[in-house]
């Protein structure tokens, strides 16, 4: 009895010796963003070669685009992980924890992998003058490759040419729909940002890429054949429906049903299938048709509620889809909105659509102070035609949505950031353990 209380009292011990350090570590990792954005490579690559360059010990798939990619990249992982392959994923930003950034086989990386990692590591990280993305790709691809992974499914992090992520030699290149976004970095037309998104175009590999207006299509093009890359153009999917279930589509005579909602999500998955039966012709469509029914992808147009919807999206083409999701579920009903937003600039491009599609609005800032004080967009937002106003936190909006919703018929959607998630299933009582898996 008396071992068995020492073993206890021990493990706890070590557990709080865990806890205390990774909670500094990633204080320091996040400390990191003060640095900024640092567009180039040079940091990166000197990092992973302090790490005996861990991204060239394992195949990859890199995945670019403006709004999709990170669905795009949970399609392609889920497919290839039921098909027996050991998959690592790379995906930000992250919604809950950090550690849902980095994942194989649909588990996180654990936090004493972390600790593991950044243990006499900073004074490098320093050295280098190392970003937060740029540190947390390294870690990614050392894991990945500590893992064994057979192929690891990529995210870039903003743009593609100068990104973090674009060290690595893809099997396959993908990139997803593109819109007006980040400006102030990649560029302020439609044209400079496809031209930074094809940088993650490699000699002779494989790009495929998603079916949309005709001169982001030709950057790609151009791009792909001074590179001698075939690129391959995803068909559109046909008879997309959409009910309380998800998605159903049939693409190539094959038909689909997909947890996640909208028009756009059966694209994102047509991409996804043409990837992976690009990697591996194999693949039988059972498997394909049993993945893509089990991915989750959480804050992207997510049921939370009786008709209460969250999406994360924060531009105009993201929420032109998301407001053209809802309003096919519930044709004639009233939408409610709670919003929540980053940047100022963000709500420019927005306005319209909030005008055109909102009967109340309702604004709030979150709790870590990381977006706009709610005054701010009350006043950015005054004079519009629509009903505005202030609440004291997403807490208090969602309880507002949650008996607007019932005594209407009406419906709510909490939109505008990441950043808030963690408020909004604490407010709705949404357990977020294992979701991946």
């Amino acid at each position: 009895m008396i071992l068995l209380v020492v073993f206890v009292l021990k493990k706890q011990s070590r557990q709080f010796k865990l806890t205390y350090k990774i909670k500094n570590y990633l204080n320091s990792l996040f400390s990191l963003q003060r640095r900024g954005i640092k567009l180039g490579l040079e940091h990166t690559k000197n990092l992973l070669k302090f790490f005996d360059n861990p991204h060239e010990k394992f195949l990859t798939i890199h995945v670019a685009g403006t709004n999709g990619k990170g669905s795009t990249c949970a399609y392609i992982e889920r497919i290839l992980r039921e098909s027996g392959y050991k998959v690592g994923i790379y995906t930000s930003p992250h919604l809950f924890n950090f550690n849902e950034r980095i994942r194989v086989d649909g588990l996180p990386i654990s936090d004493q992998e972390i600790v593991s990692f950044l243990d006499n590591t900073f004074k490098e990280i320093n050295k280098i003058g190392s970003t937060f993305f740029e540190v947390t790709t390294v870690m990614a691809f050392d894991y990945f490759s500590k893992k064994k992974v057979d192929i690891a499914v990529v995210e870039t992090g903003l743009g593609g040419r100068l990104d973090a992520t674009n060290v690595i030699s893809p099997v396959i290149s993908v990139i997803t729909s593109i819109s007006m976004d980040h400006t102030e970095i990649l560029g302020d037309s439609i044209e400079q940002i496809a031209k930074e998104k094809s940088g993650i175009i490699k000699e002779k590999t494989p790009l495929f890429v998603y079916q949309q207006e005709s001169n982001i299509l030709d950057v790609f093009q151009k791009k792909a054949i001074t590179h001698n890359a075939e690129i391959k153009i995803s068909k559109i999917p046909k008879n997309i429906s959409i009910n309380s279930e998800g998605t159903q589509f049939t693409y190539k005579n094959q038909d689909y049903t997909i947890p996640l909602f909208g028009s756009h999500q059966a694209r994102n998955a047509a991409l996804a299938i043409d990837v992976v039966n690009q990697f591996d012709p194999k693949i039988k469509y059972d498997i394909i048709y049993k993945s893509l029914g089990r991915v989750f992808w959480p804050g992207r147009m997510q049921k939370i509620g009786q008709r209460i919807f969250y999406d994360v999206s924060h531009n105009e083409k993201g929420m032109e889809k998301t407001l053209q999701t809802l309003k096919e579920l519930y044709p004639g009903k009233d939408i409610y909105g709670l919003l929540s937003l980053k940047k100022d600039k963000e709500l420019t491009s927005l306005k319209t659509l909030i005008i055109q599609n909102f009967k109340t609005l309702f604004i709030s800032e979150d709790q870590m102070g990381l977006l706009l004080k709610s005054s701010i967009l009350k006043k950015e937002l005054d004079g519009i035609n629509i009903k505005c106003n202030q609440v004291s936190s997403i807490k208090n909006g969602s309880e507002i949505l949650k008996n607007i919703v019932k005594n209407n018929s009406s419906i709510g959607l909490i939109f505008g950031s990441h950043y808030i998630a963690e408020e909004v299933f604490q407010a709705f009582e949404i357990p977020f353990d294992n979701y991946y898996i």
